[in-house]
């Protein structure tokens, strides 16, 4: 996949240095060559000995390498490679990103460069999720810099939260996805898929029978063509895409915040299930019967609705926006009314009527509703349906 791929790979001064290791062997698995780069934290954690010899390359640690810095070596590094990778990134390191500060060979590098620069950050959560460490992530988003990660989980100092860079296999398919050469490339798509989980109190929800499969193809379809992408996504039964950038979330309010923060976009595919209503007056405690056979009053209030607050949002609102339409009867007629009152450029429709077996199965039968009128699709799996919806994509953004 990567054959004849060069990586500049730049790793950070964190625990999960570690797995920078596993990342060189997997790139040169798929045929790229790595050229590493330490930093000094990060000889804390791997060394370079090790480095070298799994990347069967020179290791660069010095900015100031007489030999190295003879001909400009931080000047040819950093242009030299196809693509930037930082991992693990760590705060530091996306702070120096961020301001500009060139101090040592990985930030000079990082500075001094043109190529597509990829980022897998790692770090403790209180860090991840400090005000500073946000700000420099949306000023790096906003120059271009890709990410992959951080996914949830535990932690080596003992916490529990995002922060953990991704695995490596997410890691590669990051790489291949950066390197995509397709009509996308370049472009920014947000996605929407899932279900959302309203709570009622500790352990009960509302939600639907949505598994996030078509969302999530379509997620991937987009990546497969250079397209840069933010996957908002509920608790789906279908794991994420690799090679794009996985934001998880659970309510309906949690998405729309997910989203308006990812902007701006070229596009946005609000393919995810939304729920129409929370309740009102969540419970802490779980409800309990108490042998009256009284039943519990839930007070519900409108979601907000995501589809129709993008399309309508003015500067900031995407180029494309599309929506989805899940319909039981009148599939037409809905959809069309939907796509007027929401203001979206296209409405994708369906019927998830049970006997369809489309809302949670492998497959889609679905009618695209634009300007031109609409365009009803065969049945095919969700798959090709998202591949289809991609290219489409592509030849509006021309």
């Amino acid at each position: 996949m990567l054959a004849g791929k060069r990586i500049l790979l730049i790793i950070g001064g964190g625990i999960a240095a570690f797995k920078s290791q596993l990342l060189i062997r997997a790139l040169r698995e798929q045929g790229a060559s790595v050229t590493p780069v330490l930093t000094r934290a990060a000889e804390e954690f791997v060394t370079p000995l090790s480095v070298s010899a799994l990347a069967a390359n020179k290791v660069y640690r010095d900015l100031f390498d007489l030999t190295d810095e003879a001909e400009m070596g931080h000047i040819e590094l950093s242009r030299s490679a196809d693509l930037i990778v930082v991992a693990p990134g760590t705060a530091d390191l996306m702070a120096k990103m961020a301001g500009g500060l060139a101090n040592d060979l990985a930030s000079t590098l990082l500075l001094a460069t043109d190529t597509p620069v990829l980022v897998a950050p790692a770090m403790n959560v209180r860090m991840w999720e400090h005000p500073a460490t946000q700000r420099n992530l949306a000023t790096l988003k906003g120059d271009g810099v890709r990410f992959v990660g951080p996914e949830k989980g535990d932690m080596a100092c003992g916490e529990h939260g995002p922060g953990r860079m991704s695995e490596v296999p997410e890691i590669v398919a990051a790489v291949g996805a950066a390197l995509a050469d397709g009509p996308l490339k370049g472009r920014h798509v947000i996605v929407t898929s899932g279900p959302t989980h309203e709570p009622i109190d500790p352990v009960r929800y509302i939600a639907n029978r949505s598994s996030g499969a078509q969302g999530t193809a379509i997620a991937a379809a987009l990546a497969a063509l250079g397209a840069v992408v933010t996957f908002v996504t509920g608790p789906a039964n279908v794991p994420p895409p690799g090679g794009v950038q996985v934001i998880r979330v659970q309510t309906a309010v949690e998405m729309l915040e997910a989203v308006e923060a990812a902007l701006p976009a070229d596009a946005a595919v609000f393919a995810a299930a939304v729920a129409d209503w929370q309740v009102t007056g969540k419970m802490t405690s779980k409800i309990k019967k108490d042998g009256s056979g009284k039943i519990p009053a839930l007070k519900l209030a409108e979601n907000p609705d995501i589809l129709a607050t993008v399309a309508q949002m003015g500067r900031k609102r995407p180029k494309l926006v599309v929506g989805f339409a899940a319909e039981t009867d009148d599939v037409l007629a809905n959809a069309t009314a939907k796509r007027k009152r929401k203001g979206c450029d296209w409405i994708v429709a369906n019927d998830v009527s049970p006997e369809t077996g489309i809302m949670g199965g492998a497959e889609n039968a679905v009618t695209l509703i634009s300007d031109a009128g609409a365009e009803e699709w065969p049945r095919m799996g969700k798959d090709m349906v998202a591949r289809q919806l991609a290219a489409r994509i592509a030849e509006a953004l021309g």
